[in-house]
């Protein structure tokens, strides 16, 4: 049986790149692919391309939609929720990447090893380039297991590399296409990994991540990111988001496994005590990021209240 897989592409004013991606789309190994386009009001040569590649490879392969042009989590958001969007698996996908050949089938290789009733996601390391495909390095590999209290304070992949199953995408439907999230790769984590489902992070990238001005969220590399991520959560960035995620939590509070629903209580209460109860319920809680710096970072925030 050829599980067939729905490549959720997002497009704004990426006709530049745009062929060498859906070039990338051809070459797969696992041929069963369809494409759902949304696109958030291009003004350049983006529906041209997508036109020339509907021309080239029939009608049944790839679909063109209206984006909310309501920013790029939206927009994602908007094509996981539609409901004529139907396959076994579904690929979120960059407008400006290269995926590797066989990135959809490592991905179906694992997500066919999870029952079809539990939330699956597979996600990815990636291989950084400069817009002319020079190779820069790689994005950072994880060595800590995901999970919901690491999903509730760090996204661990970019949306680029996760494939997730008809499971996770219902609950992602139930929550609805307008969440207000920090981004959509972040919540597909945090809902995944905190109703019952399995998250696998895959050390071997799947894609060149392409580096360049226009990039709305770099790769997070380097010392320097690192720093300026830490930075952010001293501003109350981090806070700000968590807020957001705790509201777009509301319509699946009731599917998260009874752990996790422990750990998410026991995280939201004390983010709003004083000191000493808030640093030592936040850690209790059992929170964490990938790295010593990460979770140093982290205890400094709980500390100044900024979680």
């Amino acid at each position: 049986m050829s599980h067939n897989v729905a490549i959720l592409l997002c497009t704004y004013q990426g006709g530049q790149y745009l062929p060498e991606q859906l070039d990338s789309f051809g070459t797969q190994s696992h041929a069963a692919w369809t494409v759902w386009v949304s696109d958030d009001g291009s003004k350049d040569n983006t529906h041209e391309v997508l036109e020339s590649y509907q021309r080239a490879w029939g009608p049944d392969r790839l679909f063109v939609r209206t984006g909310p042009r309501k920013g790029f989590a939206a927009n994602f958001m908007s094509l996981v929720c539609r409901e004529e969007i139907a396959a076994d698996y579904y690929a979120m996908s960059d407008q400006d990447d290269i995926w590797h050949p066989d990135k959809l089938e490592r991905a179906v290789q694992w997500l066919k090893t999870v029952p079809q009733d539990v939330p699956a996601l597979y996600c990815t390391r990636t291989e950084l380039v400069d817009e002319g495909k020079e190779k820069l390095g790689y994005s950072p590999l994880f060595v800590r297991p995901p999970s919901f209290g690491n999903a509730l304070v760090q996204n661990v992949a970019g949306g680029n590399t996760m494939v997730f199953n008809n499971a996770a995408r219902e609950l992602l439907k139930s929550a609805g296409p307008d969440v207000k999230v920090a981004a959509h790769d972040w919540w597909v984590y945090i809902v995944v990994a905190g109703c019952g489902g399995k998250v696998f992070y895959d050390p071997n990238p799947s894609l060149l991540y392409r580096q360049h001005a226009q990039n709305l969220i770099g790769a997070n590399t380097g010392m320097r990111a690192r720093l300026e991520r830490i930075r952010k959560l001293f501003q109350g960035h981090l806070k700000l988001w968590t807020d957001q995620h705790v509201v777009a939590m509301g319509p699946i509070i009731s599917s998260l496994s009874p752990d996790n629903l422990v750990t998410f209580k026991r995280f939201t209460s004390s983010r709003q005590r004083s000191l000493i109860p808030r640093v030592f319920g936040i850690w209790r809680s059992g929170i964490y990021r990938q790295t010593p710096l990460g979770n140093l970072g982290l205890l400094i925030a709980a500390i100044l209240n900024r979680i």
